[in-house]
């Protein structure tokens, strides 16, 4: 089930999106949708926005807001990529113990339909999240994931999920 918010790229379950007329699809390559496709399995929403997610576990509830994107992020790796550092705020809104690694949790995807795995490195954007996050219900952490990409490849998304990354329930923001 997708799950659209407003200001979404996806529309909402047969309703259009906003800006989009009834009867228009919005336009994206057809790689780019069908590796997104698995993934809209949960939440969508613009930069800023919170989105709730569930875990595989009972009680595994977090709010997951969407911070700042650094692109690119120094120190580059070299020349034809480049690192690009994304924020997020967590919050166990959930009633168990929230014990996780955010890096692997979270990808980024291009305007090609390419995804990229987060990893754990501190940039002038700011600290990384430690290895493993705990965070006790009502706990609240705030870090950066680092993802390696091409120099000319265009962001799309960035999306979100508990589990480390294997969740059903998976959060994604447009960045288009």
């Amino acid at each position: 089930m997708i799950r659209g918010t407003a200001g979404s790229a996806l529309p909402r379950r047969g309703r259009p999106g906003p800006g989009t007329r009834r009867g228009t699809r919005p336009r994206a390559p057809l790689a780019a949708i069908a590796l997104l496709i698995p993934a809209l399995l949960g939440a969508a929403g613009p930069s800023g926005e919170t989105v709730p997610l569930s875990g595989n576990g009972p009680g595994e509830r977090l709010d997951v807001t969407l911070g700042q994107v650094v692109d690119p992020a120094s120190p580059a790796p070299g020349d034809s990529e480049r690192l690009v550092s994304v924020q997020f705020h967590l919050e166990n809104t959930g009633t168990a113990v929230y014990k996780d690694s955010p890096a692997p949790a979270a990808h980024l995807l291009d305007a090609y339909g390419q995804r990229y795995a987060g990893f754990n490195a501190s940039t002038e954007a700011g600290a990384a999240f430690p290895d493993t996050v705990t965070l006790s219900p009502g706990g609240t952490a705030r870090g950066f994931v680092t993802f390696r990409l091409p120099e000319d490849a265009p962001l799309a998304a960035v999306q979100f999920a508990l589990n480390g990354g294997l969740s059903d329930d998976v959060g994604q923001w447009s960045l288009s």
